[in-house]
């Protein structure tokens, strides 16, 4: 059985093993959220705030446009656009801002939890609801990734590409981690590890797993990972994932430089159009895949979801995010108007 084929069907059973952990999870997105139209308006307009983690970055650009159109589709959501700047003290700007501008609703995507606590208190005191996307902020409505569940999918799928690829070497993994960004996130980390850990049972944290802060960018993710890679012997193989796209392909570039690419492989979380140029036109990419979060899709759930909560309807506490793991064994089916060099 070739890699990917055993990837495919791993897949499934990731779902199957992940889907208990996540069954009480599931259960508060059973109400239906509909799509984003005029009918979700109750015949008025609305003043809606979404401040984006950061404007410059791949997945971020993708929610934000998706959001916009979600809110043009309905034809009643007036939106202000701010940056977050990856920075909770301007988030706490943006957050005043919003409030002076008259914002009834508030999506929020600010990746400092600290600064989570004083950000809603503003708003619990305004009564402005709030959707958080991807890191969860006390009392607001949550959205985005079932990060265990997305996390084990590539830990899985790369631990058994790595089996099959190294048979007679043992496991060795890096772990380009958020921190900042609290334990919701922390989950994909973990959910990564113990997909590893599914194929390595015995994979031992002190000896065999290396961490580090990416910072959620490429640049801080290709430093450490440079760094990190003088400490391990030449034919040493490993593995490594990071927190998205961008950071994975830092730990890419790091791994390229240093001449190991034929000892490693990654899996990456997101498969924004990043991943998917990287690995559709790059043959030396040694990322075996991404878990889909189809930020492309975000605005539409995002926009329903906060008209409802403006109108006092009922919305489940957690919207969560159907996830696949990608590979080129199946972009086409995810992504068919793709321009795919490596599936000619």
């Amino acid at each position: 059985m070739s890699i990917r084929s055993r990837i495919t069907t791993i897949g499934i059973a990731s779902a199957l093993v992940v889907g208990g952990a996540s069954a009480a999870l599931a259960q508060d997105a059973a109400i239906e959220i509909p799509p984003p139209g005029p009918e979700l308006c109750a015949d008025q307009e609305w003043e809606v705030g979404f401040a984006n983690l950061v404007r410059d970055i791949t997945f971020t650009i993708d929610v934000e446009e998706s959001i916009q159109r979600a809110a043009d589709a309905t034809g009643c959501v007036n939106l202000s656009i701010f940056d977050n700047e990856l920075d909770g003290a301007t988030a706490l700007a943006n957050a005043d801002n919003m409030i002076t501008l008259g914002a009834q609703g508030v999506i929020e995507f600010q990746t400092d939890e600290k600064f989570g606590l004083v950000i809603m208190d503003k708003f619990r005191e305004k009564n402005i609801p709030v959707v958080a996307i991807d890191i969860p902020m006390p009392g607001s409505t949550f959205f985005g990734a079932d990060n265990y569940r997305a996390g084990f999918m590539a830990g899985e799928g790369m631990g058994a590409a790595f089996q099959e690829r190294f048979p007679d070497s043992p496991p060795l993994l890096f772990l380009g981690e958020l921190p900042q960004s609290g334990p919701v996130p922390a989950a994909r980390m973990t959910g990564i590890l113990e997909g590893v850990r599914s194929i390595y049972p015995d994979l031992d944290d002190e000896s065999q797993v290396v961490r580090f802060d990416s910072q959620n960018t490429l640049e801080e993710s290709r430093t450490q990972m440079s760094n990190l890679i003088q400490t391990v012997p030449e034919g040493t193989k490993f593995m490594g994932a990071a927190i998205n796209d961008g950071s994975t392909i830092g730990m890419q570039a790091a791994i390229q430089t240093a001449g190991r690419s034929e000892d490693a492989i990654l899996a990456s979380q997101n498969a924004d159009s990043t991943f998917r140029e990287e690995v559709c036109n790059n043959p030396d990419s040694i990322i075996l895949g991404s878990t889909a979060y189809f930020p492309e899709k975000y605005g539409d759930k995002l926009i329903a979801t906060m008209l409802l909560l403006l109108q006092g309807q009922p919305v489940p506490p957690s919207v969560f995010v159907d996830h696949v793991f990608l590979t080129l064994d199946n972009l086409a089916e995810y992504y068919p108007d793709e321009d795919c060099p490596a599936l000619s």
